[in-house]
C-alpha cells in the first residue's frame, strides 16, 4: 500500500502482556487462516517448569469473518490500567497513531466503530496554530481557531543533509483546557515516526519558564529520524529518540527555536485579543477612543496583557479591568507631571486642569477603597451574627484596625518596639487573676499618628466593671510610661487605650452611668467600643462618604459602567 513499516524490533506481542493475560491472534491471506492463543499464566508454567519452548494453543479458524489482515483480540485486562471506557479508549489509540483515517489507509475501530482524528479531543479547544507542510485538515478541526501561522518545514543536520518535518505546535484558551479528564496530561509535544508515538514528549528537554509554556501542545512528525539504511533513533523501551543521535540533536535545535517565536507571537496574540476583550465593555471602548492616539495604544496594550494572566471568572476579569483603567490614569498623570515645566503665568489655566485630573484620579481610587472597606464591614457583620469564634472576629478586627478608627489605616509597629512591648504584656498577664485571665480575649500594640495605641478585646458576651478595666488599664500605662522613658519619649508621644466589649460597663445603666464610664476611663486617656456600635459606626462612615462623594466625573463613570457590565 506504500506505507512504511512503523517499528524495528518486533516487540509487539510481548508489549501486550503489559495490559492483558490473554492474546487471541487470528490472521488470514490468500485463503490461509491460523489462529492462536497466548496465556500469561501458561507461560510462566512452562519458564517456572523448565518445559522448554513454550508452545501457543492452536484455535478453530472458522470465526475469521475478513479475507486478509491480522485480528489481535486482548482479554483479562490488567487492574492497573486507567483506561476503563470505550470512550477513553478510543481517546487514547487517536492520539498514539498520527495516520489515522480514509487517505492514509489506515484504520483502527472500537466496538466496529472508526476512530477518526477529532477522537483526540483536543483540536476544537486550540486558539492559536503553528503549521509544518500542509496541515489543512489539521487546521479545519480547530473550531475555535484564532490565528494560523504557517512555517519552514526544514530540519537542517550536521554534514549537510536534511529531514522533513510536519504537523503543529499549538496553544489552547486557557491552561485547564490541557487536563482532559483520562489521566492524560496534554501540556506536551508528541514525536511521531512512520505515524505511531516515538517520543511522548518534548517539551519536557526545554526549560521553558514563561507563561505561554503551560499552553502549549503540539504534534510532530519526523520521519527522518527512522531511515532503514542509517541506524536506529529510538531507545530499546520504544518510548523515547536516542537523545545523542545526531538527528535528534537536530530536532531539538529546530523545535527551540520555534518555541521561543511561539512564545514571542503568543504574547502579542494575546494582548491583542484581550485589548478586545475589554473593549467589548462600551464605556472601556469609549474611554480608550477619547484618550491621544499615543496614549489610546497603549491602554490597549495595558489592557491586553490582562489576557495573559489566568483569570478564573468574568467578574475578577471585570476587577482587573477597572484597576487596570485606574492605574493607567495614574501612569498618564505620571508621564505628564513634566509638563508642568513649562507652563508659567500665560497657560496657568493647564495647571488648574491638571490638578482637576488628578482630583478626580483621587476620588475614583478612595472610592474603590470606600466600597472594599464596606465590603469588609459587612463580612465582619456576617461573622458576628453567626456567632463565630472569637480568635477569627479578633484576627478580622487586628488585620482591618481601621474599624476601629477610619485614621489608623496606616497603623504600624516597629519590629523592637513590638517586642518590647508584647514582654510587657506577658509580664503583666501573669498578675492577672483567673477571672480577668478569662474575661480578655487579647491585646495588641499599635502606632498611628504620633499616638501609642494598646487594643484589648474583651469577650463578647462578659460583662465587666469600669472600674476593673481602669485598674486593669493603669497596669499597662505603668509599663509603657516606663518603656517610653527609657526611649525619651514620655512627653512627645501620648498612649491611648481602646477597649472592645461586647456589652456596656456594668455601671453604664446606674446612676449617671454614662457619666460615670466617660469620666472614669477619659482620666486614663481610654474609650470603650461596642462589637454592635463599632460595625454601625464604621458603616455610617463609610456610607456618608459614598453618599457625599458623588463621583460624576468621565472616569467615574467608566468605572461604574465596568462593575455594572454583564457579559450576557
Amino acid at each position: 500500500m506504500g506505507r512504511l513499516p512503523m517499528g524495528r524490533k518486533d516487540i509487539g506481542k510481548l508489549s501486550l502482556f503489559s495490559i492483558a493475560n490473554r492474546i487471541v491472534v487470528e490472521t488470514t491471506r490468500d485463503g490461509d487462516k491460523s489462529a492462536l492463543e497466548m496465556h500469561v499464566d501458561k507461560i510462566k508454567r512452562a519458564i517456572d517448569g523448565g518445559e522448554g519452548e513454550y508452545e501457543p494453543d492452536a484455535l478453530r479458524t472458522d470465526g475469521i469473518d475478513f479475507d486478509r489482515g491480522t485480528r489481535i483480540t486482548i482479554y483479562d485486562l490488567r487492574k492497573r490500567q486507567t483506561i476503563t471506557t470505550a470512550e477513553a479508549l478510543r481517546t487514547r489509540l487517536a492520539r498514539r497513531f498520527s495516520i489515522i483515517g480514509s487517505s492514509y489507509d489506515f484504520s483502527i475501530t472500537v466496538n466496529d466503530n472508526p476512530i477518526t482524528p477529532e477522537d483526540r479531543g483536543y483540536h476544537n479547544r486550540l486558539q492559536y496554530i503553528w503549521t509544518y507542510e500542509n496541515q489543512s485538515e489539521t487546521v479545519s478541526r480547530c473550531s475555535r481557531l484564532e490565528r494560523h501561522e504557517e512555517r519552514q518545514h526544514t530540519i537542517s543536520v550536521p554534514g549537510g543533509s536534511s529531514m522533513e518535518i510536519s504537523g503543529w505546535i499549538g496553544t489552547v484558551r486557557e491552561s485547564k483546557q490541557l487536563s482532559d479528564g483520562y489521566g492524560e496530561n496534554l501540556n506536551r509535544i508528541v514525536i511521531f515516526m512512520r505515524g505511531k508515538m516515538a517520543q511522548e514528549d518534548m517539551l519536557g528537554d526545554f526549560a521553558e519558564r514563561g507563561v505561554y509554556a503551560s499552553y502549549l501542545i503540539g504534534e510532530l512528525r519526523v520521519d527522518g529520524l527512522d531511515i532503514d539504511e542509517e541506524g536506529d533513533a529510538a531507545t530499546s523501551s520504544r518510548q523515547r529518540i536516542v537523545e545523542d543521535d545526531i538527528r535528534y540533536i537536530a530536532l531539538k535545535d529546530f523545535v527551540g527555536k520555534e518555541l521561543k517565536h511561539v512564545q514571542s507571537r503568543w504574547s502579542e496574540f494575546r494582548v491583542d485579543a484581550g485589548a478586545r476583550k475589554a473593549a467589548e465593555i462600551p464605556a472601556v471602548s469609549s474611554w480608550i477612543s477619547q484618550l491621544p492616539r499615543q496614549d489610546s495604544s497603549k491602554a490597549k496594550r495595558w489592557l491586553g496583557k490582562l489576557n495573559r494572566i489566568n483569570i478564573g471568572s468574568d467578574a475578577e476579569r471585570r476587577h482587573l479591568i477597572k484597576h487596570a483603567v485606574l492605574a493607567f490614569e495614574f501612569y498618564r498623570w505620571n508621564k505628564n507631571i513634566d509638563r508642568l515645566e513649562a507652563i508659567d503665568d500665560r497657560n496657568i489655566e493647564a495647571t488648574i486642569d491638571m490638578f482637576r485630573e488628578l482630583d478626580g484620579l483621587e476620588r475614583n481610587l478612595y472610592g474603590q477603597i470606600v466600597e472594599q472597606r464596606i465590603a469588609v464591614i459587612r463580612a465582619l457583620q456576617e461573622k458576628v451574627d453567626r456567632n463565630d469564634r472569637e480568635r477569627v472576629i479578633q484576627k478580622y478586627i487586628f488585620d482591618h484596625l481601621w474599624l476601629l478608627d477610619p485614621s489608623w489605616e496606616r497603623a504600624q509597629s516597629s519590629e523592637s518596639m513590638e517586642k518590647r512591648v508584647g514582654n510587657l504584656f506577658d509580664s503583666i498577664d501573669i498578675r492577672l487573676s483567673k477571672e480577668e485571665k478569662y474575661a480578655r480575649l487579647d491585646i495588641k500594640y499599635r502606632k498611628t499618628a504620633g499616638k501609642h495605641v494598646i487594643i484589648e478585646l474583651k469577650r463578647p458576651g462578659l460583662s465587666v466593671s469600669v472600674y476593673d478595666l481602669s485598674k486593669q488599664i493603669d497596669k499597662y500605662r505603668s509599663g509603657m510610661l516606663k518603656i517610653l522613658d527609657q526611649r525619651g519619649a514620655v512627653l512627645s508621644e501620648p498612649v491611648e487605650f481602646v477597649c472592645l466589649l461586647g456589652k456596656h460597663p456594668v455601671e453604664w445603666n446606674g446612676p449617671h452611668g454614662q457619666t460615670t464610664v466617660e469620666r472614669v476611663l477619659g482620666a486614663q486617656n481610654a474609650r470603650y467600643v461596642n462589637y454592635d456600635e463599632l460595625l454601625e459606626n464604621s458603616f455610617q462612615v463609610y456610607q456618608d462618604y459614598m453618599r457625599q462623594a458623588k463621583i460624576v466625573d468621565q472616569l467615574g463613570k467608566v468605572i461604574k459602567a465596568i462593575d455594572d457590565y454583564s457579559e450576557g
